[in-house]
């Protein structure tokens, strides 16, 4: 048997080396402390959870990419978490209990056991924000705003905004008396965008004509602005619901743009991504150089109900190694200074070293037959001995 390389790792499975390490750092860093800006406080969910805390609300979407395993101390069903939104939900619903609007964010790897097909990695390193407790539009607003922020801080161009609503899905649905199995097969359909079986779909529906005509519109109903307009047309036949629900879209279109004038936005009334988590509106962040989303959210005011409270809530998440990677020709780097310190016994020394440690600056120190000068380590300066003090001076 052929011995497998040692240095191999599995497939979607990377490691982060040293520069590419420290731009992701910095990142993280400013993400979270614009996050702590807006009032989001930082929370850090386990790795590991019950299986049946990682499979409620959106995690019955994600049953298939959660590693599963046994708990040998109490023999239940442990998971790898595949997203960390229904832990957050876990924390505000169970452990916070706030009466009020509660801001929380989080940053951690995640594990699938298979790669997105654009984006092979089966380790996201998974950056968010969720907002608990109010039900209007303004909350959707501000995470929206708050991810376009994130966004723009990384430096990122020519971002793109897309918005939905499975809401008018649902309702129509729910308005056409369609069986469960019907609606799942109406949302794989539309989900592909496939025409033609939508049409033969349709034909073998016994609903009314007015809202078969409207099922079969709801693919056309993408674009820009008078894309609201043309669904108020097409859908005029729908429930207060559907009505309520573009109406909704505009608004939140109209504050976005009153806060972003250049920001290019897009609906799509047939993106149902999420559909069987999300319950309003639903968005994703877009540039030209990726082929899927940057980061994506939307509003699911169910989750918390099976930990004991369910609470309205709206949130976003991204993979901030995606982010760090797209955002690297525009990182401006800091040029930390490194001081290199020889390999001297001294007492005086070692103090110096000490000091310049505690006021955060960064010292290497030469090990006994050490390879490699200061130049060749990347320091930019050196601690010499100068009338019997210690002193550092910028290497020529």
């Amino acid at each position: 048997m052929q011995q497998k390389d040692s240095w191999l790792l599995p497939e979607g499975i990377e490691e982060v080396l040293p520069e590419d390490a420290k731009h992701l750092e910095s990142l993280r860093r400013k993400i979270l402390d614009m996050f702590a800006c807006w009032g989001y406080e930082l929370v850090i969910p386990p790795f590991i959870d019950y299986l049946d805390s990682l499979l409620t609300g959106s995690g019955h979407d994600l049953e298939l990419q959660t590693f599963k395993l046994t708990d040998q101390i109490s023999g239940e069903m442990l998971g790898v978490r595949a997203d960390m939104t229904p832990q957050v939900a876990r924390i505000d619903a169970h452990n916070l209990q706030h009466e009020w609007p509660t801001r929380l964010c989080y940053v951690g790897t995640i594990l699938h056991t298979r790669g997105d097909p654009l984006e092979k990695t089966r380790s996201p390193m998974q950056i968010g924000a969720e907002l608990y407790g109010h039900a209007g539009k303004e909350s959707d607003v501000e995470v929206i705003r708050l991810m376009l922020e994130m966004l723009a801080m990384t430096g990122l161009q020519d971002v793109h905004l897309d918005l939905g609503h499975v809401g008018i899905y649902r309702a129509l649905s729910r308005q056409a008396g369609l069986s469960d199995a019907q609606e799942t097969d109406l949302f794989d359909v539309l989900q592909r965008k496939a025409r033609p079986e939508l049409q033969e779909l349709m034909a073998e529906l016994d609903i009314e004509s007015p809202l078969k005509a409207m099922l079969l519109k709801l693919p056309e109903l993408n674009g820009g602005r008078d894309t609201i307009n043309k669904a108020r047309e097409v859908l005029s036949g729908a429930n207060d619901q559907v009505k309520q629900a573009l109406a909704d879209l505009e608004a939140v279109a109209e504050k976005l743009t009153a806060c972003f004038p250049s920001l290019p936005i897009s609906f799509d009334l047939s993106e149902l991504r999420g559909y069987h988590y999300h319950t309003g509106v639903v968005f994703a962040a877009f540039v030209p150089t990726v082929g899927r989303e940057i980061a994506r959210g939307g509003r699911y005011d169910n989750i918390g109900a099976i930990f004991g409270r369910a609470r309205s809530a709206t949130g976003f998440s991204a993979d901030l190694k995606v982010l760090s990677t797209l955002s690297k020709s525009t990182y401006q780097g800091e040029l930390r200074a490194l001081i290199f310190a020889p390999c001297v016994d001294d007492g005086e020394l070692k103090q110096k070293i000490r000091d310049l440690r505690a006021q955060g600056q960064a010292v290497v120190q030469q090990l006994p037959g050490q390879v490699g000068n200061a130049e060749q380590l990347g320091c930019t300066s050196i601690l010499e001995k100068d009338n019997q003090n210690w002193v550092v001076k910028a290497l020529v």
